[in-house]
């Protein structure tokens, strides 16, 4: 390395690695397109699916179990159902909030995307295959289009 009054300049020898690192990268993105992507399932519990990793996960019907888990076994009157709903959700603390919170969220956002039909597989919010159950599969279909029309 050499020394300037502006810092360090690596020698020939550093840009070569450095330029050959960079287009190894460059490489991998141009090659890999969906290495980086942003992976969306949309399901339900009725349709499972094989996941391939890092994919996020929407249960559509996930809000409904929620509420069928906090509303189980309650008695037929309103005001004791009422308090013991009530008990359950404090219990539950900020992690059952979350949960629920999230729930609808995933909702909300898979609505937003106009899924319609599950399961769907959706990468970069852009592209979708329909009926796939395996997200490897579905994400190498997504990944041929892509590669045929760049």
């Amino acid at each position: 390395m050499q020394f300037s009054p502006y810092g360090f300049l690596p020698d020939l020898a550093s840009w070569k690695s450095m330029a050959v690192a960079v287009a190894a990268w460059s490489c991998m993105a141009l090659f890999s397109p969906l290495a980086a992507a942003d992976v969306l399932v949309v399901t339900d519990s009725h349709h499972p699916i094989k996941t391939m990793g890092g994919e996020r996960i929407i249960e559509l019907d996930l809000p409904a179990r929620i509420e069928a888990e906090l509303s189980a076994g309650l008695p037929a009157d309103p005001g004791q159902a009422e308090a013991i709903v009530q008990q359950r959700l404090r219990e539950g603390k900020e992690t059952l909030q979350r949960r629920i919170g999230r729930a609808y969220q995933d909702v909300a956002d898979a609505w937003g995307l106009g899924i319609a039909a599950i399961p769907a597989v959706v990468v970069d919010r852009r592209y979708v295959v329909y009926g796939e159950p395996d997200v490897a599969r579905a994400v190498a279909r997504i990944d041929a289009h892509r590669s045929a029309r760049p």
